[in-house]
């Protein structure tokens, strides 16, 4: 007999009210996989970006930079025609001049920054960029509220007080963390107080302070959007760069990384060591469990690789069961304990139960004294060669000094 107490429609209510739960609980759970710590801090401060990201974002906001600048050393002077017919002289003509030399210096931005990948000079690039309206707008919004206007003119004058909203709005279009949007905008939201605090406003008092409200939200949603493209950015790279099997650095990426590191191991006068680590009889493997097994096999290995290794620590896949491990500021006893601890925690059993065994050799560019990032490697190489005809599963060091 069914109960009248209870109301169908509660229970349709209740039903309801579960699958909401369950979708919003089903979508966190998607956006906390998705938007991991470590990813909302590569978005929050430029510091933890990979070097391969870093290079990739410089190389983007440069190009950027130099085209909006070419961009608006073309537009800017325009703008001289209409100055010339609304503003009463001599305001036209000194508002005038400062078109031509805003014109000038964003001429020279686009010329003087090449193509780089390095985030120092970016960074520069686009303060450089952001300096010269702002400049502008210090000098222009003062020079025109000191002019009795009326009228049209008043309407146009009108616009050089919204000009920080313009170049906030275009920090948008650069890959930039919340960092970078706050220290980029601050300029200009200040450069806006600075004119209401000076009483040069152009507009009246009431008006400045939604003004302000808009651009400092202008700048949020701006950052948000360089946020966005900084996201998609480093998934593109990581994406590209990564094998899809083990999930470490591929050889293409790797040398371009290692070319990175040696280059600033030189400069620095610090210490590189490289170890080529071999996996031992892995064909055997795929020969006779077949190359699913001898997949897992390979991840396996590597999770184990990653286990040794410190946060600047590079791990590249050299080959089909080749791997090359990148330390920078390690000496040859800092290499020595690394794989000490990775001969410790083993790298995994092979399908038949048995533990993975590799042959290792270990290089370093003071010792070694290599010439460059390739003729390090070539060492190491060798070396694991010596340890693979000295009967595998040892390493061969600097000196051809064995440990097993």
């Amino acid at each position: 007999m069914r109960d009248e107490s209870v109301d169908p429609r509660d229970l349709k209510s209740g039903t309801a009210r579960r699958g909401t739960s369950a979708y919003f609980d089903g979508a966190l759970a998607r956006f906390s996989r998705e938007v991991s710590r470590a990813i909302l801090h590569d978005l929050a401060v430029p510091g933890a970006h990979s070097p391969l990201v870093q290079r990739r974002r410089a190389g983007l906001i440069v190009s950027r930079v130099r085209w909006v600048a070419a961009v608006f050393a073309v537009l800017t002077p325009l703008w001289i025609g209409v100055d010339l017919s609304i503003f009463p002289e001599p305001l036209a003509w000194w508002l005038a001049g400062l078109r031509v030399l805003a014109s000038a210096a964003f001429a020279a931005v686009a010329l003087a920054f090449r193509n780089t990948e390095d985030m120092k000079v970016a960074n520069l690039a686009l303060g450089a960029l952001l300096a010269i309206p702002t400049v502008f707008f210090l000098i222009s919004d003062p020079l025109v509220s000191g002019y009795p206007i009326e009228g049209m003119a008043q309407a146009l004058a009108a616009g050089y007080a919204f000009l920080p909203f313009v170049m906030v709005a275009g920090l948008s279009v650069f890959p930039i963390t919340a960092l970078e949007g706050a220290v980029f905008s601050a300029p200009l939201v200040l450069a806006t107080i600075g004119i209401v605090a000076g009483d040069f406003e152009l507009l009246p008092f009431r008006t400045y302070l939604g003004a302000l409200w808009l651009l400092g939200l202008i700048a949020v949603v701006a950052t948000l959007a360089g946020m966005s493209q900084l996201h998609f950015m480093i998934q593109l790279v990581n994406q590209a760069s990564h094998d899809a099997l083990t999930k470490v650095y591929t050889r293409r990426v790797g040398e371009e990384l290692l070319d990175v590191q040696f280059s600033t191991a030189m400069r620095s006068g610090s210490t590189l060591s490289l170890a080529f680590v071999d996996l031992d009889n892995f064909k055997s493997v795929n020969d006779r469990y077949g190359h699913e097994e001898g997949d897992n096999t390979l991840r396996k290995a590597t999770d184990q690789l990653r286990k040794v290794l410190r946060r600047g620590d590079i791990l590249i896949r050299w080959g089909g069961e080749e791997f090359l491990v990148v330390m920078p500021g390690t000496d040859e006893k800092g290499a020595r304990v690394a794989i000490e601890r990775l001969r410790a925690e083993g790298l995994g059993q092979r399908p038949d139960g048995t533990e993975q065994t590799a042959s290792i050799g270990v290089a370093e560019r003071t010792a070694d004294n290599a010439a460059d990032w390739a003729d390090l490697v070539e060492k190491a190489d060798q070396r694991m060669y010596v340890a693979k005809k000295s009967g595998k599963d040892r390493v061969v060091t600097i000196g051809d000094e064995t440990f097993f």
